[in-house]
């Protein structure tokens, strides 16, 4: 962004208020349809269960996966910076089209092609989601930077909507076997590449500028703009909101609910919507830290109300809860961590606080199969125990956070 509050898009000076428009309803769309190819594989429990694993399997899968995400958010990064997000986002894409289409081949749980698979799935998460909100963010005047992250994560809760209730109909009553898991990931291959095709439209024109010099290490730039300890919020986020997408599946089968997850994932993203666009002005005019406050006080209410469900309509508690924290702490910790680092260095800032959620993911994922494992050792109520322990550790994150943290990073001029 130059001084004059302008930024180079497509080649044109636009005006910093520009930053919705034909790109940002494209990339809106490209999101859409690449979280409807995630939320088809919501039901990975599967997967795995299909392959001989358990939940304690299932955990370390998907926190090994994470690693990719982690690596590829520093490297993506300094890539967008320098090479511009279209080329991030679009090899992104195609990369998680051929992840896919790779699970197909999998007959085994105990080897190492399953985790190898699942980094490069996440590798390719991390890049597409990564370079999409940091080209979107760039687009948008730092003030109204949460409202337009905000308001394009609100295509997430369409494609988690449209997904669950695809993949629903596509798994049925869990007796296809392994021929309908395989139809679950063409499907998702599908829709990724249909967001390929909006992610192309979505940045048809962009010229990014190219640095006159190199830029400063890595380390440097977070060094220098480190946002402090609302990354702790961003880990304690990844943690929390991962939970559901991961071992929801095993929970309502333990329940003997098989309708639970998509009747869950039916009520969770329309309430995030809804909540996402009655707040989207709001940490504008209170600040951050109250969003921060109240989406944690719903994650942890929310992973607790798992605790008392008997039946499928009981799960509409944990869905309000969940979904109105989920609405309210991601553009918040999002914003909070990026509008510290200047516009040349966004997207340096954007991915290094999405890194940090993928380290949530990386802690949580693991942590809960093994919770689940011990308590079933030891004879103890797992889920109880599961849900209790990391409620626990995501208010341990929020009294770290609100008690030390003096007040809101200042943002820095572009």
């Amino acid at each position: 962004m130059s001084e004059s509050g302008e930024f180079a898009v497509a080649g044109l000076r636009e005006p910093a208020e520009a930053g919705f428009g034909r790109p940002f309803w494209c990339s809106y769309c490209a999101n859409a349809l690449m979280m409807t190819a995630v939320s088809l594989l919501f039901v990975y429990a599967d997967f795995v269960r299909s392959l001989g694993g358990d939940e304690e399997q299932l955990g370390r899968i998907v926190g090994v996966g994470m690693i990719g995400g982690i690596v590829m958010r520093f490297a993506q990064g300094v890539g967008i910076d320098r090479f511009g997000p279209r080329s991030i986002w679009l090899t992104s894409t195609a990369i998680y089209v051929g992840s896919c289409l790779m699970h197909l081949t999998i007959t085994r749980v105990d080897t190492p092609a399953v985790y190898l698979l699942r980094i490069v799935y996440q590798s390719s998460l991390a890049g597409f989601f990564g370079a999409s909100i940091a080209y979107v963010a760039g687009r948008a005047p730092v003030a109204r930077m949460a409202e337009v992250i905000g308001t394009l994560g609100t295509s997430g809760f369409v494609g988690m909507m449209l997904g669950t209730t695809l993949g629903r109909y596509i798994i049925g009553d869990g007796t296809g076997g392994r021929a309908r898991i395989d139809a679950l990931f063409l499907s998702s291959a599908t829709c990724a590449s249909l967001a390929f095709a909006f992610s192309v439209a979505a940045t048809r024109g962009h010229v990014h500028p190219r640095l006159s010099r190199r830029g400063p290490p890595l380390w440097w730039l977070i060094r220098r703009y480190n946002p402090g300890l609302v990354l702790i919020m961003s880990v304690a986020t990844g943690m929390g909101l991962n939970l559901p997408t991961v071992f929801l599946r095993p929970y309502m089968a333990d329940l003997m609910l098989a309708g639970g997850v998509m009747f869950f994932f039916n009520l969770y993203p329309p309430i995030a919507f809804a909540t996402r666009l009655t707040m989207r002005r709001v940490p504008d005019l209170w600040g951050i830290k109250p969003m921060i406050a109240l989406g944690l006080v719903g994650l942890v209410i929310g992973i607790l109300l798992f605790l008392p469900v008997r039946t499928t309509t009981d799960l509409i508690w944990p869905a309000i809860f969940l979904g109105v924290a989920h609405a309210s702490l991601f553009p918040a910790v999002v914003a909070g961590g990026t509008g510290t680092f200047p516009g040349r260095w966004r997207g340096t800032g954007t991915t290094y606080v999405l890194a940090m959620f993928d380290i949530g993911t990386f802690i949580g994922s693991p942590l809960t199969g093994e919770l689940i494992a011990y308590a079933e050792r030891h004879d103890l109520p797992k889920w109880p125990l599961t849900f209790s322990t990391i409620a626990g550790l995501l208010t341990l994150c929020g009294l770290i956070y609100f008690g030390f943290s003096r007040k809101t990073p200042k943002r820095r001029g572009s």
